[in-house]
């Protein structure tokens, strides 16, 4: 059975700002110090799933930025691009149409375009054990991570060492339950009971086992996005697309059908991974300097301690700082306190609020 990829490169990276924006989001950009982040995605999956199997699912507003990034061979027809966001649910729906009309049944592995991956030899193992598992069973797996420290910004999957799947080197767990970010104790209780792990984002099943989860979960979503099927390949596709996407509902695939299946196995990696989700998770991707700091650009750091600082064009000097977030571009500037750095994405709905386009 033939292996598709599916990379979601349609999020508006809203934590990110300023640097991140509408048109540029961070899955476009240079964040981690190599490649844009969903070149490194497409690198460190073509080992496994060639780049001719390789669907992208983006948006209107970004499918030029799309193309200018895009280093590898994708074959323009494997650019799917939605009119509206509607969550990951209506993502992965849209691509598992497209995958069944084209291929047939196959297996479909689904990967965020935002991460941050430090070994790609071992991600590459547990992908292949995902792909194993999910062409001879009828599961979702999904890829969790080991935890390191209690997070409170991950989401967290509770699984039984007791129910597992053999996949090849690896093992695979029955997942219990599908928990939302934790508070302090609560992540501190996780990581102490050894059977917790952090929700990556990232799945693998057969495009027919999916498309059934959705029949049952999101009757309404299935029914609609199956109205497309047959416009798939015609020059009526991209009406169809046009008229039927924004009637989808919005929801994303953990509360669509995660965390409603009975039929989720997990699959626990330890590559060094990181969503890259806001400023203050730069901490796990560059190692800091004798001070803490995490900098970038044009600066001068002084008496400053545990802090980030961006510079994009202009000089910044920070002077007796801790534990904050300074990120200058050439229109906008953020400082913000390490502990509210999830809350940057308020500041982008401030301003579209407001109607500050130019700044989003």
């Amino acid at each position: 059975m033939n292996i598709y990829g599916v990379i979601m490169a349609g999020g508006g990276g809203t934590r990110f700002w300023p640097l991140s924006r509408a048109t540029a989001p961070k899955q476009f950009l240079n964040i981690t110090g190599e490649d844009s982040m969903i070149n490194d995605t497409i690198k460190r999956i073509k080992d496994v799933i060639p780049t001719e199997n390789i669907l992208i699912v983006t948006n209107k507003a970004q499918e030029k930025i799309l193309n200018e990034v895009i280093q590898e061979d994708i074959p323009k027809e494997n650019v799917l691009v939605e009119p509206v966001g509607r969550n990951t649910a209506a993502c992965i729906a849209y691509a598992a149409i497209v995958i069944k009309k084209r291929y047939g049944d196959s297996v479909m592995a689904v990967f965020p375009s935002d991460h941050y991956i430090k070994n790609v030899d071992e991600f590459q193992r547990v992908l292949r054990s995902a792909c194993s598992i999910a062409e001879s069973t009828e599961k979702l797996v999904t890829m969790g991570i080991e935890p390191t420290y209690p997070s409170t910004g991950y989401g967290y999957i509770k699984y039984d060492k007791d129910r597992s799947l053999p996949a090849g080197n690896k093992t695979a767990y029955e997942a219990v339950e599908f928990v939302e970010k934790p508070s302090v104790p609560k992540a501190k209780k996780y990581l102490e009971s050894g059977n917790y792990l952090w929700n990556s984002g990232m799945f693998v099943w057969k495009s027919s086992v999916i498309l059934n989860n959705f029949r049952r979960f999101l009757p309404r979503l299935y029914r609609n996005i199956e109205k497309i099927e047959p416009f798939l390949g015609t020059p009526e596709e991209g009406k169809a697309v046009e008229d039927i996407y924004p009637i989808l509902p919005s929801i994303s695939i953990d509360y669509g059908v995660m965390e409603r299946s009975d039929e989720v196995v997990v699959i626990p990696g330890d590559f060094g991974w990181n969503d890259v989700g806001c400023w203050d998770s730069l901490g796990s991707v560059f190692p800091p300097d004798e001070n803490g700091n995490i900098t970038k650009g044009d600066f001068v750091d002084i008496e400053t301690r545990n802090s980030i600082i961006y510079s994009n064009s202009r000089f910044v000097a920070a002077v007796g700082l801790e534990n904050m977030i300074v990120v200058e571009t050439s229109d906008a500037l953020l400082v913000c306190s390490k502990e509210k750095a999830q809350d940057v994405k308020k500041v982008v709905e401030y301003l579209n609020k407001v109607g500050r386009e130019e700044l989003l």
